[in-house]
């Protein structure tokens, strides 16, 4: 279902020139990574898959999702797994840990919810790419809020910033080692926004 989806689309927006991405050198390709993202609405979840295409986005989203048979089967056919928000428990990590190992990108949004505001950024997304040793890459979203108007025609712009290892940091305890990396990514954040 996701690669049928994701190409449809994919297609669709590259045809009527509906997004402009920067910093596309910057994805590493053939690699695991978590990719993280401003997060305003089920538009920028679309785009950003769409940015990063081909390569496959498995992502985090809130379990309510996938309450019901059919709601469940839909998610987890375009790759997306299930996290209790509110009482995250071992699969929080365990899951997205697992993808990266096999080589496969997982998609967070570190706000942890959709929203215009400025909020701090959770740890999760840090915490996991620092447990797997894998590549945290940042982006930030402008365009659509909706999908009618993603369907009107407004463009859309996705900028990727440099992936982020957290090297230097690496000999702080952990706790302060997620405190640091979540305020890089936090200034990293800001700044992407402010290219668009």
């Amino acid at each position: 279902m996701y690669k049928m989806l994701s190409t449809i689309i994919y297609s669709g927006i590259k045809l009527f020139r509906l997004l402009k991405i920067e910093g596309k050198e910057n994805i590493p390709y053939n690699h695991r990574f978590v990719v993280t993202c401003s997060h305003k609405g089920w538009v920028d979840v679309i785009i950003l898959a769409i940015a990063l295409y081909p390569t496959p986005v498995h992502y985090m989203a809130k379990q309510e999702l996938f309450a019901g048979k059919w709601g469940n089967r839909f998610f987890r056919s375009v790759k997306a797994f299930p996290v209790n928000r509110e009482n995250p428990g071992p699969s929080a990590l365990k899951i997205p840990i697992k993808l990266l190992k096999e080589n496969k990108c997982v998609g967070i949004f570190p706000s942890g919810t959709r929203t215009s505001e400025d909020v701090p950024l959770k740890r999760g997304a840090v915490t996991i790419a620092l447990k797997a040793n894998a590549p945290l890459l940042p982006a930030s979203f402008q365009g659509p809020a909706t999908l009618s108007d993603l369907f009107k025609g407004t463009k859309s712009s996705v900028v990727f910033g440099k992936p982020m290892m957290f090297d230097d940091i690496k000999k702080m305890d952990k706790n302060e080692q997620i405190n640091e990396a979540v305020r890089l990514l936090e200034q990293e954040m800001r700044e992407l926004e402010a290219k668009h």
